[in-house]
């Protein structure tokens, strides 16, 4: 098959590259390197059935050529990280809605099957746990830049799913909750790494809050090979579909691990909020996904634990401070 991935240099895009050659698929992915990195996936430019396009997906007139040549799409490209969404709200409006639109226009011209990532941001403020698709969701007001990412993301949700509706264009929406493993970096907020890369350093690990707030960590592998599936699952069409693990850790304890687990001897700091991101930010206590659906569907298991997650992360940050230059 001829693959397009769209974000395909990014943390989760270039894992799914690497799974989707190693098919013996033909893949090309578009990514302006803007959140994703050349670095990620360097390493596959020698493959002849790879083609990386260092472009947006906002150019509508290259998107119209890619999904033409392709026969299914995984959308990824998107803002990455709680960080930049504070930054640049505008950026991040731009590149997930219109990005979103751009890529089903296309696809609804030339009918391909279309995967999009989501995000457990949708969820918002919801108390309902764990979190099943179906369920309301609750958000904070639009003068608060920390909604605008969930509600981007659920717009780019509707408009897929009102394509699947019309015109019966194969969409599947996979709403991926804290992926973690090799290449992710801390850079945009994510927690793990940025555990992991201090605790190497032997410096202070800084929790946001009290620390009591809880999360499911999915090592990158279990996630994109459920993406695979579920693309290849027919059953999936017009869905939204949870993906991620069940096993749950606070922050404080996940600081904790990092530190035992790496033999560090850093320490803990604590945050509030609004002095690591901006004044009237709010996080959700608890977020843990309903995995019954991706279970029925493609009887989703994942092969990491919480433990192995994290062992992976410190495997490749202690790799690459050997060898950096």
């Amino acid at each position: 098959m001829k693959v397009l991935i769209t974000g395909g240099a990014g943390f989760i895009g270039s894992h799914l590259c690497e799974k989707l050659l190693a098919q013996g698929h033909n893949v090309t992915t578009i990514d302006d390197l803007s959140t994703g990195s050349h670095t990620n996936i360097a390493h596959l430019e020698a493959n002849e059935n790879f083609q990386l396009v260092v472009d947006t997906v906002l150019d509508s007139h290259l998107m119209n050529q890619l999904i033409r040549d392709c026969d299914m799409i995984y959308h990824l490209a998107s803002a990455v990280g709680v960080q930049l969404i504070i930054d640049e709200p505008t950026k991040t409006i731009q590149t997930i809605v219109e990005g979103t639109r751009v890529v089903l226009d296309a696809a609804r011209r030339y009918r391909r099957p279309v995967l999009i990532t989501s995000t457990s941001e949708v969820y918002g403020k919801g108390s309902k746990i764990p979190f099943s698709e179906d369920d309301d969701v609750v958000l904070g007001p639009t003068s608060t830049r920390r909604w605008l990412y969930a509600s981007a993301k659920m717009l780019d949700e509707f408009l897929a799913l009102a394509h699947w509706y019309e015109t019966k264009l194969p969409v599947i929406i996979v709403r991926l909750f804290n992926t973690v493993g090799p290449r992710q970096i801390g850079q945009y907020g994510m927690v793990v790494p940025r555990f992991v890369q201090k605790a190497l350093a032997g410096e202070p690990l800084t929790i946001y809050g009290d620390g009591q707030q809880a999360r499911c960590f999915c090592h990158v592998s279990d996630a994109t090979n459920a993406i695979i599936r579920l693309m290849d699952q027919p059953q999936s069409y017009g869905k939204v579909i949870n993906v991620g693990s069940e096993e749950e850790i606070t922050i404080l304890n996940l600081a904790k691990t990092v530190i035992d687990m790496t033999q560090s001897k850093s320490q803990i700091t604590y945050l509030t909020y609004e002095q690591a991101y901006t004044q009237g930010f709010e996080d959700m206590l608890r977020r843990v996904p309903d995995l019954t659906r991706v279970k029925e569907l493609i009887d989703h298991q994942p092969d990491y634990d919480l433990k192995g997650v994290i062992q992976s992360t410190i495997d490749y940050w202690s790799n690459q401070q050997h060898t950096s230059p």
